[in-house]
């Protein structure tokens, strides 16, 4: 199944499949795999450092707490599908260990401490970076964006209105208070992703 996935990826991106999109990346599920399109090439690097972190830690027995990732290159990405975390008011937001501790698995601060410091990994507190396992605990999606790829990439990019930064507003279309993605600081689309702003 795999195989056929990463032959015919283009096949299964379709918005039936949506799941979810970052500023980098767009994901699409397809049975118990989650394709992350490369919307940006620093979403290319993101999908690189999350197989080179899940290899690394599966060579330490903590790959548990990792989304595997199966199959990297320019294009796409794919790893094992978790459930998302729901939003809050329609919007991500922090897991913080104490308020969050039934969601905690063990080992999970050992995992963040080594992804913090061994692999540089940034915002690894987000909602929107973690699913959940079948034991209903944390497990990360998406831990390839590092503190250095953020501040010398991603932030001049989304300065320059290249990239999106997620604001929390009213979508003008629909009328709802959500996250919006904006590009830069003179953009005025304030249409949410599912009225057709991407």
């Amino acid at each position: 199944m795999l195989k056929q996935i990463i032959q015919n990826w283009n096949q299964y991106c379709r918005d039936e499949n949506f799941v979810g999109i970052g500023s980098t990346r767009k994901l699409y599920r397809v049975f118990d795999y989650v394709i992350k399109v490369h919307l940006h090439p620093i979403g290319y690097k993101q999908s690189k450092k999350e197989f080179e972190i899940y290899t690394s830690m599966a060579d330490k027995g903590l790959e548990k707490l990792l989304a595997q990732t199966y199959y990297v290159d320019k294009f796409i990405s794919i790893q094992k599908y978790y459930k998302p975390l729901e939003l809050k008011n329609n919007q991500s937001y922090e897991v913080k260990v104490e308020e969050y501790r039934h969601l905690i698995p063990n080992l999970f601060e050992e995992v963040l401490e080594v992804l913090d410091k061994k692999f540089d990994c940034f915002d690894l507190v987000d909602s929107s970076n973690y699913g959940l396992n079948n034991d209903g605990k944390l497990v990360f999606t998406d831990y390839g964006m590092t503190k250095s790829l953020y501040e010398k990439e991603w932030v001049p990019l989304a300065e320059e209105g290249i990239l999106p930064q997620i604001h929390y507003d009213f979508c003008s279309d629909c009328g709802i208070e959500k996250e919006l993605r904006m590009y830069g600081d003179n953009d005025i689309d304030k249409r949410c992703y599912v009225c057709g702003k991407e």
